[in-house]
């Protein structure tokens, strides 16, 4: 797909459904595993100073503008893109995409059942969601042998239901993968794929984790989506849709979590490189 340069990041020129039509006919027609990345200012002030990550970035093969202030920038530098999307907005619409398909997702990163709460939520919203990975870590051994993905131990012994079960029913006549009993009582999947993994480590965590080990793993597509476990699940409230509109949505956050303010403050620094840069083409 049709990059620009934004502050020596491409950005995807596309359209919302011509990244979802672009992912799903990759997982149908696979020919070569997708690294997906949701820039934002803050990602691109990084990049500025860090070679590592924006070699990553650039490397990518979907470089999606995530903050409003990335189209702003866009327009100003005379490269103007067509559409905004959001990571939030990319987890929600592909699963509501891939829901009736024989597609699997994972999701991978948040803290304290975050991961696993949003894919509660999202198989409410989508019943037929064929979940088949859910944690907050990846486990070690999935990394040097794709075949195994434990879940957690504690649970399996109190005879508590795991998530696997409840997320995706009778797996062991699944054609997505089967289940078995370890000695110690840990349910363990044995996946044929994890078509489309939603990483969640925050950046530049999550795109230095893909990058490393997107080779190493059972996963077709792997999408860095920052805190879009923290909005999906309930955990945090996002802006009201006519804030988002307005592109105040990080004001909004701003509010709700004023932790916040020391990571907004590259907003300026953000503003004082595409001030810098445009001058200089002038």
């Amino acid at each position: 797909m049709n990059k620009k340069n934004i502050l020596g990041v491409g950005i995807t020129d596309a359209t919302k459904q011509e990244v979802l039509e672009y992912i799903v006919e990759n997982v149908e027609n696979f020919k070569k595993k997708l690294l997906v990345v949701t820039p934002n200012p803050e990602f691109l002030v990084l990049a500025n100073k860090d070679n590592v990550f924006r070699n990553i970035l650039n490397g990518a093969d979907l470089a999606l503008a995530d903050g409003v202030g990335v189209m702003i920038a866009a327009k100003i530098m005379g490269k103007p893109l067509k559409e905004r999307f959001t990571g939030i907005d990319l987890v929600k619409s592909l699963c509501n995409e891939v829901s009736e398909k024989p597609i699997t997702v994972g999701f991978l990163g948040g803290r304290g059942r975050v991961a696993e709460l949003t894919a509660e939520c999202l198989r409410k919203i989508h019943p037929k969601l064929k979940v088949v990975f859910v944690g907050e870590d990846w486990p070690d051994n999935l990394i040097e042998n794709p075949s195994r993905v434990t879940s957690n131990a504690s649970e399996a012994k109190s005879g508590r239901t795991s998530w696997l079960e409840s997320l995706t029913g009778d797996v062991s006549s699944s054609k997505f993968g089967s289940t078995l009993s370890t000695p110690t009582g840990v349910r363990v999947l044995l996946p044929k794929n994890i078509d489309i993994l939603f990483v969640a480590f925050g950046a530049p965590k999550q795109e230095f984790w893909i990058s490393e080990n997107l080779n190493k793993i059972p996963v077709k597509v792997a999408i860095g989506v920052g805190g879009a476990f923290d909005y999906i699940s309930g955990k945090i409230p996002r802006a009201p849709r006519f804030i988002r509109n307005i592109g105040f949505e990080w004001l909004f956050r701003l509010v709700v979590q004023p932790w916040r303010m020391k990571r907004q403050l590259s907003l300026i620094k953000f503003a004082w490189l595409i001030a810098k840069e445009k001058i200089s083409k002038n």
